[in-house]
């Protein structure tokens, strides 16, 4: 499935819940599926800077695509990285590059968090973006 399809498929899901709580829940239960991320891992320099959490993210290129893993010590922060790691997961870098985050506005959570978690849906973007820069040096 490309970027475009995770996408429409991820909204379509949020869209059965009409309440934000039951969104919010849902996103939090995103997060406890995550896959876990090694402690090893949970380093400063894979830490994204500005978010009130702390949130990890780690990335390998293998095969041509991008393979993220991520965590958060706050469970709304985890489930957000979440939704950004179930989008863009296993896609090649120049697809990550170009793919249209305005999908996070779509999903409602910008209007429902404090402003620095809202911040931090913004600061995760860029950070996966920059991994796919990275990777395709």
């Amino acid at each position: 499935m490309s970027i475009a399809d995770n996408t429409k498929e991820l909204l379509e899901e949020l869209s059965f819940f009409q309440d934000w709580q039951e969104r919010y829940e849902y996103v939090i239960l995103m997060g406890k599926k995550l896959s876990p991320m090694d402690d090893g891992l949970k380093t400063p320099e894979r830490t994204i800077k500005g978010c009130q959490s702390q949130v990890w993210l780690d990335s390998k290129y293998q095969d041509g695509v991008m393979k993220f893993t991520a965590d958060s010590d706050s469970l709304i922060t985890k489930g957000m990285i979440a939704l950004f790691v179930r989008v863009l997961d296993g896609h090649a870098p120049d697809e990550i590059l170009t793919a249209d985050m305005g999908f996070i506005a779509e999903t409602g959570l910008k209007e429902h968090l404090a402003p620095t978690r809202a911040n931090a849906l913004t600061l995760m973007a860029a950070e996966m973006k920059k991994h796919a820069v990275q990777a395709s040096s």
